[in-house]
């Protein structure tokens, strides 16, 4: 290692754990409390656009490329995307800030039977967005291939030297005592939420010298029109254990899949209880436009722990649920600046329904079963 590269790990790394040591502050209610706006409005959903790319016509919108969408203001595209940890229990803190809102989000296995979300906001910035959690090794590739900044609470110490040494090492921010009032404590129910608001972020950069400089992003394509061969999908139910579970159903008025959440532990896996996912910083249901499974090969980092990592590189099954059908496709991402994109079986572009898409990551030697119009896939655990 070369004595530059040394002192910025060790700056990098002064900086972080001066943040992790900090005291956390104490127990607060409002959030007007630490200067931070309130709750967003209801996000306004533009109508969809059947542009096969992201690129924008001469006389239109600039489109963004992670949803085929005009974004909420052009400004937002001239800068880095970025990629939240947000918690999924307990389930007592439920429902989460600001996932409605992001244009991609992640759900993953981390361990003991329980999933994380990594939400990845472009084209909109929430005020509210968390709670905010740790950072897992899965989280790599998806840095490196949205060219995004991280925000996340810790890691394991293997991971943590993992990220000090990766080419993204300068766009790693966690809580400390420069990062307010964009990192913030919230503290309704004795939980003291750690969040984000994704508005003041641009202050945090500054102070830190962080490039903050728009990335080449496009790969995806969308289209208004569902792709031919699809087979019907009312619902899509997507179970990882005995206590992590969820349902998408599909909502022809809106033309979105709606997220129903597990409401109990369900460790026969014959008696499910589901709950409508809603976001808590403007009331909204979850939902997204395209519901996407993908079989990737999950290994252990460590024998005999449950630590996982996934390059996410190469190709492999996907099942692609829009417009209340489901296609079966590929995952394709041939190196690591490249985005995740979807193709057929000849390796032409499968395009997405504009608007939000939600990626379930499931080891590739889980099991699917059909019944009739709906589709049940099921997490098979690591040997």
């Amino acid at each position: 290692m070369n004595p530059l590269h040394a002192f910025a790990k060790t700056f990098l790394a002064a900086v972080l754990l001066l943040g992790a040591c900090a005291p956390a502050p104490a127990a607060l209610t409002p959030i007007a409390a630490l200067n931070a706006p309130s709750a967003p409005a209801a996000p306004t959903q533009p109508s969809p656009t059947a542009a096969p790319t992201a690129a924008a016509a001469p006389s239109g919108p600039a489109l963004n490329p992670l949803t085929g969408l005009p974004p909420a203001a052009p400004e937002l595209l001239e800068r880095r995307p970025v990629l939240v940890k947000v918690q999924n229990v307990p389930r007592e803190d439920r429902p989460q800030w600001g996932l409605s809102q992001a244009d991609l989000v992640f759900e993953y296995y981390i361990e003991y039977g329980d999933t994380r979300f990594a939400a990845l906001f472009y084209g909109q910035q929430p005020t509210a967005v968390g709670p905010i959690r740790s950072a897992r090794h899965i989280d790599i590739p998806l840095v490196q291939m949205y060219k995004s900044f991280l925000i996340f609470g810790g890691a394991y110490d293997e991971l943590f030297d993992l990220l000090l040494e990766s080419d993204f090492q300068e766009r790693l921010i966690r809580e400390g005592p420069n990062t307010a009032p964009a990192l913030f404590r919230y503290d309704p129910t004795g939980r003291n939420s750690l969040l984000v608001n994704l508005s003041l972020l641009p202050e945090v950069y500054q102070r830190y010298g962080m490039d903050n400089s728009p990335q080449e992003l496009g790969g995806m394509t969308f289209s208004a029109d569902p792709p031919a061969g699809a087979e019907r999908a009312e619902r899509v139910f997507v179970r990882f254990s005995g206590g992590m579970y969820n349902r998408w159903d599909y909502d022809p008025a809106s033309g979105r899949y709606l997220r129903f959440a597990d409401a109990q532990d369900d460790l026969n896996r014959d008696k499910p209880v589901y709950t409508a996912a809603v976001d808590r910083a403007n009331g909204q249901p979850i939902g997204a436009e395209n519901v996407v499974v993908l079989w990737v090969p999950y290994e252990r980092v460590k024998a005999g722990a449950e630590v996982y990592q996934a390059d996410l590189l190469g190709s492999g099954p996907a099942y692609l649920a829009r417009d209340g059908q489901l296609l079966r496709v590929r995952w394709q991402r041939g190196a690591a600046e490249d985005v995740l994109r979807l193709v057929d079986e000849s390796g032409q572009p499968v395009p997405l329904k504009p608007g939000q898409t939600w990626f379930s990551l499931l080891e590739d030697d889980s099991s699917l079963r059909q019944e009739g119009a709906d589709w049940h896939f099921i997490f098979q655990p690591v040997p």
